[in-house]
């Protein structure tokens, strides 16, 4: 039984999707249950659009959890219980320091420059006022280590002397993080807990109160986080967005998303394109890297550009459709017909896109500076010799208007590419797009001659 347990204060970032994918996988190779568990302890920054965002992305991603998402915050009686079991085993202990008690504490390990560790004067105390506020504390263990046995980092040791009495129970009676992720995590049978090793330290502290309640530890397998391409913490300008820029902004596929995510920090011999029943068959703790993953954007685009060029036509269309504006029921067939010459050249949605957007464009079309450039010298001239011939075409198929240009090419005495470059410019009003005839079958005859007659003539003749 694995477990995601994100915390609804911002969108699903991309560290969060690789460490909930690799939760799912590893519950759907063992055949166990993966859960989702939304950690909103943090009332005051949990927003309900952080938790649509979670909830979005990963359906996005297709990591299906068992069963209804949790709430943390529905289960704040049940953490509170098991701070007073501990209050009753002598594993924790009423503490009523003040704040300024505590900023005196921190202040004087600021000034003998040693890490701030609470040793609170009310733990080996039962004494303390009547009507007074206090919170409930670990009574952590001094003495010995605690070892943990990750399934990735390997043997990891930590002095109990290094564990500090952190607080279980605030003074209003609702449970910390440190209390609520272990109750969670035990009551719904969590057997493997697999996170970012960000949270290891956490791991120890959590440890103590799973040992005083006599619980089943849990296996642990802490996971190196993503870094940037440079080596520095991953930021926005490294790709640290939300999983819905992903998709929105960025116009990537979820299944290229999720392959990339795989590779980033996990491997499987020399395969980089593995399915999703690939992986699910090959997932393994085992396989993760101990080092920091470089997340590399462009990779993630070459991979994109694999999906998408293996993606179902139809299915490309109605991606990119929103992007184009709206589209009749005709335009979005020439959108499906267009698509295996487009999806050719692009790597992402918003390239698809800005490639089909020709077959949309309202005569005359807007010249980019390159297009126009092509259009100089002999061009006009030649774009009415093809003019003239398309005109007498009778069939209007791609080897029929290979034929012609081709023949028009050999009459006027020039190669192909320089009758080719200044009719894309005039199908097109660009320098690059799919193969020239292609663009004249998917244009149409009637709609290929006025975009090229626009282009014969020069402006403001």
């Amino acid at each position: 039984m694995t477990r995601f347990a994100p915390s609804p204060t911002g969108f699903l970032h991309i560290g969060g999707a690789r460490t909930a994918l690799f939760n799912w996988l590893f519950a759907r190779h063992h055949g166990g249950k993966f859960l989702l568990r939304i950690e909103d302890t943090d009332k005051a920054r949990s927003t309900k659009e952080a938790i649509d965002a979670i909830l979005d992305g990963m359906r996005w991603l297709g990591l299906d959890w068992n069963g209804h998402e949790y709430y943390q915050s529905q289960f704040w009686a049940r953490h509170a219980e098991i701070a007073h079991k501990m209050l009753d085993r002598g594993h924790a202990y009423r503490c009523y320091m003040s704040q300024d008690e505590l900023a005196a504490e921190r202040a004087k390990a600021q000034e003998e420059r040693r890490p701030f560790r609470i040793r609170s004067p009310w733990r080996e105390r039962s004494d303390g006022p009547d009507g007074e506020p206090f919170v409930i504390r670990l009574k952590a263990p001094q003495d010995g280590e605690t070892v943990i046995e990750d399934r990735v980092q390997g043997r990891v040791a930590v002095q109990n002397a290094e564990i500090d009495d952190f607080v279980l129970l605030r003074s209003d009676g609702t449970p910390t993080y440190m209390l609520a992720v272990v109750v969670d995590d035990h009551d719904m049978g969590i057997t493997h807990v697999i996170r970012g090793d960000d949270h290891l330290n956490n791991a120890f502290r959590q440890l103590a109160i799973i040992r005083s309640m006599g619980w089943p530890e849990p296996i642990y397998a802490h996971v190196p986080l993503i870094h940037g391409a440079d080596g520095a913490k991953l930021s926005k300008r490294h790709g640290a967005l939300g999983v819905d820029s992903y998709r929105d902004e960025l116009g990537l596929l979820p299944e290229a998303v999720s392959n990339y995510l795989l590779r980033l920090g996990w491997g499987h011999g020399d395969d980089e394109i593995i399915s999703r029943d690939q992986a699910v068959e090959w997932f393994d703790l085992a396989h993760v890297g101990k080092s920091p993953s470089r997340f590399d954007f462009k990779k993630l685009e070459n991979l994109n550009g694999h999906y998408m060029r293996e993606a179902d036509d139809g299915r490309l269309a109605q991606l990119v459709a929103p992007r184009l504006g709206a589209l009749t029921s005709d335009q979005r067939d020439l959108l499906v017909r267009a698509m295996p010459e487009l999806k050719a050249r692009a790597q992402t949605l918003n390239q698809l896109a800005d490639a089909a957007r020709f077959l949309f464009d309202k005569r005359p079309l807007d010249m980019d500076p390159a297009a126009a450039a092509l259009l100089d010298g002999d061009a006009r001239k030649l774009l009415a010799a093809a003019h003239g011939a398309l005109s007498k075409l009778g069939s209007w198929d791609h080897d029929g208007l290979e034929q012609c240009i081709r023949e028009v090419a050999e009459q006027e005495g020039v190669k192909l590419g320089k009758l080719a470059q200044p009719l894309r410019a005039a199908l097109t009003g660009r320098a690059t797009s799919p193969g020239i005839f292609d663009v004249l079958a998917l244009l149409g005859q009637g709609e290929s001659l006025n975009r090229i007659q626009d282009q014969i003539v020069e402006p403001n003749e």
